[in-house]
């Protein structure tokens, strides 16, 4: 998730590049605002690490501007970033994450689990559904139970899948 800036007067690199899913439903401002969260949980965003100028954001994506800054705003106001006048926008607070490891392992048990979804016949939309009803059933303390760090409700803000 490497992306060269740019028009970049240091050559620098950002470590993230948004894109857009117009088809999903979502805001895209709140696309942005979820990639970060998702970025930083994943360990590809860390404290310090600069969010994509929006003079970059804008002319790849060909969003308005305020789309993008309104997104920075989301993310400033819940202390995940905070901008410097001039400079950039930057990552201020990370949450923990699993290690690599860790994940790695999940993510292979969730492509198998995957590719049995789909040797079932069940679509992208299907599987997406299946998943999204297991989350809200694991969030609300049905089968499992809720084990989310942070209480049953923590992470369905903005939807789950």
């Amino acid at each position: 998730m490497i992306t060269d800036k740019p028009d970049s007067d240091d050559g620098g690199v950002s470590p993230i590049a948004f894109y857009l899913d117009r088809g999903l439903g979502v805001p895209t401002y709140l696309q942005f605002v979820h990639q970060v969260d998702y970025a930083l949980r994943l360990g590809f965003l860390g404290v310090g690490d600069q969010l994509p100028r929006i003079k970059d954001v804008t002319r790849s994506l060909a969003v308005n501007p305020d789309t993008v800054m309104k997104a920075y705003r989301e993310l400033e106001m819940r202390g995940i970033a905070a901008g410097r006048p001039g400079v950039g926008t930057f990552i201020t607070r990370a949450p923990d994450v699993v290690g690599l490891k860790q994940l790695a392992t999940l993510q292979k048990k969730l492509s198998t689990w995957l590719a049995e979804a789909a040797e079932a016949g069940v679509d992208e939309l299907g599987i997406k559904a299946l998943f999204t009803a297991a989350l809200r059933d694991f969030s609300d303390g049905g089968g499992a139970g809720s084990r989310f760090p942070g209480g049953a409700g923590a992470r369905r803000e903005g939807g789950a899948a």
